[in-house]
């Protein structure tokens, strides 16, 4: 491919940046390394979630067959595609790269990038890694609080405290853990719910429900979480946006605006 990437032009403010890692990364599937460096470079992307590229040389070529699959992006050219097969499976077009991508991106040729959650486990060192690659810009402060903290659904007290932690994850509205203790857990109930943050865990869920009006999944918590936030084991959270409200000291807060709503 030739010259400047054209999607510039129209979105001259759109941020590549191609930047190595310190750690070990490793993808597996159908019961075999499909990939493994100590060479992994991690793209950053406006608008997308970070993504792990990986050197051809440290990729079981073995194990991929190229595929007749293209696609394109504006900003770094045309893909190329191959699905892996291992352990007598196959995720099909599960494997990218640029083989000649344009000059403003030109050190990703000869790197390959698999779709997350087409691969069976993901490691980042020896710790297994959920939903995508964490993002080394992005922080999670935990702090305590004696304010007082009250959420109310449906016009009820539902969490009390003046223990909560406050987790102010980049990006993202502040959540308010409350201890189980401070919530009314016999008006909670159990959800099948689960999911998965890189930076936190494993979540599980529960909804309200009044008789009246269903609040599903609104409550959370994580019963195993990474060491990283370990302080918010045994701790409930309320999503902000879709309670009556949620005070400190007294005065409520703001609901914000987000994919939960």
């Amino acid at each position: 491919m030739d010259g400047t990437a054209p999607g510039y032009a129209k979105h001259p403010g759109y941020r590549i940046a191609f930047e190595p890692s310190a750690k070990r990364v490793r993808v597996e599937f159908g019961g075999e390394i499909v990939a493994d460096t100590t060479a992994v470079r991690l793209l950053h992307e406006t608008k997308h979630l970070p993504v792990y590229y990986f050197p051809r040389d440290d990729v079981r070529m073995d194990l991929l067959s190229a595929t007749d699959h293209r696609s394109y992006c504006p900003f770094k050219g045309e893909a190329s595609y191959w699905t892996v097969g291992a352990g007598g499976r196959t995720a099909e077009n599960a494997v990218w790269s640029y083989e000649d991508p344009y000059d403003e991106v030109a050190e990703i040729a000869g790197y390959m990038a698999f779709y997350w959650d087409r691969m069976d486990a993901w490691y980042e060192e020896d710790e297994k890694v959920f939903v995508h690659a964490r993002d080394p810009y992005t922080r999670i402060d935990i702090v305590r609080s004696a304010r007082p903290v009250q959420v109310v659904v449906d016009g009820e007290v539902l969490a009390e405290t003046e223990r909560a932690l406050f987790l102010v994850e980049t990006g993202l509205p502040a959540r308010y853990y409350i201890p189980r203790d401070d919530v009314r857990l016999d008006r909670l109930s159990p959800s099948d719910r689960t999911t998965q943050c890189p930076y936190k865990g494993t979540a599980i869920y529960w909804s309200v429900d009044n008789g009246n009006q269903a609040h599903a999944d609104i409550v959370w918590s994580y019963p195993d979480p990474v060491a990283e936030v370990a302080r918010i084991k045994d701790h409930l959270c309320f999503f902000n946006e879709r309670v009556d409200a949620i005070s400190i000291d007294g005065l409520a807060e703001a609901n914000p605006k987000t994919k939960w709503s």
